[in-house]
């Protein structure tokens, strides 16, 4: 329905994880019965994640770790880990920084060129931990380095930015053509970001294997803010839900729905994979982990911009290892450890066996979920509050 936004403009009402929640139906299961699995291309995963290619969390040690825990880690080959042989200094130098002048810091160690052949050392020392290789070239730069990765066994390409299009227009260079390029490549694709109907429609019809989700929701992001652009996320995947059936319908082919940023706990992503995700990209939360690079700071993918920053860092803190974020135990009751236990818990309660099946879970709009019945939680701020 369009709410009339003034005589000559209407718009959509647009929802947030905060906004909904998810029905129980007739049925429920035991958590030991429902099964996680996320199978994409020819890959199988033991859970339906993957980590953000943010510095703050991944490293080629964390992305080893994610990957034995059952997920699937990327890494940013634009980042600190391809711009210096040790990056640890940098990640203090980063943490140390007082928050007046910590964008201003971000942006000067990136002005540190990207080297070629860290790319391919890091792509290696993945491998090397027994795990598949993921990793986030931005549309600018990926014809340029993705040979280096490629060559270094390199599993899954992650072409990734603010927002990317399937018609990118330039009067300045010839933009990348994806359709062409991603024909071309012969490993599995991923492309984002996107928020509407016809940018996922669009980007699934260059062939790509999934499209990431998500314009300006990570708690790092300062997009909304600076460029005035995105959509809630729960209204954002639906809407790609959308775009997933009808390119279904029009080829017979599936291409997968990864939400990517605004989940904080366990219920975000129940409810991110209930509103139509096949799975969810994860930034902030791993930060929270002992064996983080960044040890407890996050900033965002565009924080080093050299004219105009879309990020910021934030302190997230050490919660517990990834393993105790991932898979538990948990020992707080906040919802931000053991998220996938808490998932498996919500799919059985709720009466779902699979991810698939989860995706047809009846969701309500309710306001009041996260506040009804919570005032003892909140005035003493523990729990929900």
């Amino acid at each position: 329905m369009e709410i009339e936004i003034g005589i000559a403009k209407t718009g959509r009402r647009a929802w947030g994880f905060d906004d909904i929640a998810i029905v129980p139906s007739r049925r429920t299961r035991d958590p030991e019965d429902v099964k996680l699995e996320w199978e994409i291309d020819a890959f199988t995963f033991d859970l339906p994640m993957m980590g953000a290619a943010m510095d703050s969390a991944v490293s080629p040690t964390t992305a080893i770790e994610i990957g034995r825990i059952g997920g699937q880690a990327v890494l940013n080959l634009e980042g600190l880990w391809t711009r210096y042989e040790d990056p640890m200094p940098v990640y203090e130098e980063i943490g140390a920084a007082a928050n007046e002048v910590a964008t201003a810091l971000i942006q000067k160690v990136y002005q540190e060129p990207v080297k070629p052949d860290l790319i391919g050392q890091r792509v290696a020392e993945i491998k090397a931990g027994g795990v598949l290789a993921a990793a986030s070239l931005t549309p600018q730069n990926v014809e340029r380095w993705y040979r280096h990765a490629l060559d270094a066994g390199l599993d899954i390409l992650v072409v990734q930015g603010t927002v990317v299009s399937a018609e990118h227009v330039s009067s300045r260079a010839e933009p990348l053509d994806l359709f062409k390029f991603i024909a071309e490549v012969p490993i599995p694709v991923i492309v984002g970001g996107v928020a509407s109907y016809s940018g996922a429609l669009h980007l699934m019809r260059t062939g790509a294997v999934g499209v990431l989700v998500g314009v300006g929701p990570g708690a790092a992001c300062t997009s909304r803010g600076v460029l005035g652009i995105g959509v809630p996320q729960a209204t954002a995947i639906a809407d790609a839900a959308g775009a997933r059936t009808r390119y279904l319908e029009e080829t017979g082919r599936y291409v997968h729905v990864i939400a990517d940023g605004g989940m904080r706990t366990g219920g975000d992503i129940a409810k991110a994979i209930a509103v139509g995700a096949d799975a969810v990209m994860l930034g902030s939360p791993l930060t929270a982990a002992k064996e983080a690079p960044a040890k407890g700071n996050h900033w965002g993918m565009a924080t080093f911009h050299p004219t105009l920053p879309r990020g910021t860092r934030v302190k997230t803190g050490e919660l517990g290892t990834l393993e105790e974020i991932l898979v538990g135990p948990a020992h707080e009751n906040d919802g931000r450890r053991n998220l996938f236990g808490a998932l498996r818990v919500s799919m059985a309660t709720t009466g779902y066996a699979s991810v698939k099946e989860f995706q047809k879970a009846e969701v309500m709009v309710a306001p009041a979920l996260q506040t009804e019945g919570k005032a003892l939680q909140k005035s003493q701020q523990v729990g929900m509050g």
